[in-house]
């Protein structure tokens, strides 16, 4: 009994911690997508009107690849002058 109250309180617990972990390494993708985007626009001249592509961020990312969402999200890479987006609501950059 004593162990299935301990179950009871701690999954639940876990579940949210997981969710959390997911968040912010999400959020951390999105700020490293987001200086990709700013190094591209200030190294090609571009305006914040403009849209790089995945190829165009690509050699300023960790490993020359576009990060993968935690939690089985896409991302959009959208204008320099938008934050880049998680289809996941709760993930976006503050």
């Amino acid at each position: 009994a004593v162990s299935g109250m301990l179950a009871a309180i701690a999954i639940p617990n876990f579940v949210k911690a997981r969710a959390t972990s997911q968040q912010n390494a999400c959020i951390n993708n999105l700020r490293q997508i987001d200086a990709a985007k700013n190094e591209w626009a200030l190294e090609k001249r571009k305006s914040v009107t403009d849209v790089p592509t995945e190829d165009d961020i690509k050699v300023y990312l960790f490993h020359s690849q576009l990060p993968h969402c935690p939690a089985g999200g896409t991302y959009t890479i959208n204008a320099v002058g938008q934050p880049p987006g998680c289809s996941i609501p709760d993930h976006k950059l503050p």
